[in-house]
């Protein structure tokens, strides 16, 4: 974890214990986004915080607690922070061999990895190694000689090519790219960080006609298309899909059909994906139209975080009527965006899926209070029942925060 005050990293560790095997306390980030909250390497400046805080997590936890730290621009400073962190009763330390400005051109410090070693009597794991020293897996133990530590901590090296672990040496990057872009497929990982991780091992190839595709891809099947995996992409999808379907068949809920609960909040099982809709257009833009164009107040979200998993769901009233998705979202926006289609799907209206007839949206002028007094407009607005009878007709482009503004 980063933290940089002792009662909220044991608030965190008592909730994440019973899941862990270990609470490591990060303090050797340079990067701003950790140092200025006194987070990271910035606590190296700081000795009184550091015995604070990893004392404060030895005595509340069960789970041994352990830190990562950046060597000192001394070494006499170096060891005289060790060996107070050492008696905090952590469980181990983990050394990066540089200073708090160097960077990973800058060379490795084996020999102040060693010193530190040599001085604790706690296990010390060598960290920094991948540039200058960790190219398949011999030279891991190589390195971790040179620093006369008890282990290895193998970050970029890894990230370049993860057959660095095998014993029997480096397997070709293509071969590890295609592995690694098929479980991606498989576990449903996000397309942006399948994406950095493949840019990170194509390193200099990154301007190669396959690295320009890669570049370019905006979603997990154009990134599969580029390795020659798109048959793989849509045979894997269509069983997950095939799955998911079985799973929500257990109860009419679950199966995605419209129920009514106690409450009178109508809801279904359903979740927004991106990629299944026209481009500038969401649920929650389509929603907001229907509304207006029939005289009905704006859409009210209502939307709720789960302490457990810090997921979202969201409640989306519309002519007093509320509607829900049962399926929790990772953000507040896709939690919106699915009430929103199951208000639409329950009115039997377009919500901008692909291959459906849903003309383009704009923002519309507005109507002064008095005109067309006598006209249809003027009439109470009819019920969500009433108006999935009644065409529908999308209107322009533009992004849904200046339609709702």
């Amino acid at each position: 974890m980063g933290t940089s005050d002792a009662e909220r990293a044991l608030a965190v560790a008592r909730l994440v214990e019973n899941d862990v095997a270990g609470i490591d306390v990060n303090m050797g980030c340079p990067k701003e986004y950790s140092t200025k909250g006194g987070m990271g390497a910035a606590l190296l400046s700081d000795p009184d915080k550091i015995e604070k805080i990893l004392s404060t997590l030895v005595k509340g936890t069960r789970r041994p607690v352990t830190c990562k730290i950046r060597i000192l621009p001394s070494l006499e400073d170096t060891l005289s922070l060790v060996k107070r962190i050492e008696r905090t009763g952590i469980a181990a330390i983990a050394v990066h061999g540089r200073k708090r400005e160097e960077r990973p051109q800058h060379p490795v410090n084996c020999e102040a990895i060693k010193a530190i070693a040599e001085t604790l009597s706690i296990p010390v794991i060598a960290n920094g190694g991948s540039h200058d020293h960790i190219q398949d897996y011999l030279d891991i133990e190589d390195f971790r000689q040179a620093t006369a530590a008890s282990s290895v901590m193998v970050a970029r090296a890894a990230m370049w090519n993860p057959s660095v672990f095998l014993k029997e040496g480096l397997r070709p990057l293509e071969e590890v790219m295609r592995k690694y872009i098929q479980y991606a497929v498989q576990y449903d990982n996000h397309y942006t960080n399948t994406k950095y991780c493949l840019c990170q091992m194509l390193r200099e190839q990154l301007e190669s006609p396959q690295g320009k595709l890669l570049h370019a891809a905006q979603s997990s099947q154009e990134i599969c298309e580029a390795f020659g995996l798109g048959a793989f992409y849509e045979e894997t999808t269509q069983e997950l899909d095939s799955r998911r379907a079985e799973l929500l068949a257990k109860t009419p809920e679950e199966a995605g059909e419209l129920t009514e609960d106690t409450s009178g909040v109508i809801k279904m099982a359903v979740k927004f994906d991106r990629r299944a809709y026209s481009p500038q257009i969401t649920p929650k833009m389509c929603l907001l139209e229907w509304c207006r164009r029939e005289k009905l107040a704006q859409p009210v979200y209502e939307t709720v975080q789960r302490p457990l998993d810090r997921l979202f769901c969201s409640v989306v009233t519309v002519a007093e009527q509320k509607y829900q998705s049962t399926l929790w979202d990772k953000s507040k926006k896709l939690a919106e965006q699915a009430a929103a289609i199951v208000c639409l799907r329950s009115q039997g209206l377009p919500e901008g899926r692909l291959g459906e007839e849903s003309p383009s949206l704009h923002k519309r002028k507005r109507e002064a209070p008095d005109q067309d007094p006598g006209g249809p407009r003027a009439q109470e607005p009819a019920m969500p029942g009433e108006l999935c009878k009644k065409p529908f007709v999308t209107l322009g482009s533009g992004k849904e925060r200046s339609l709702e503004s």
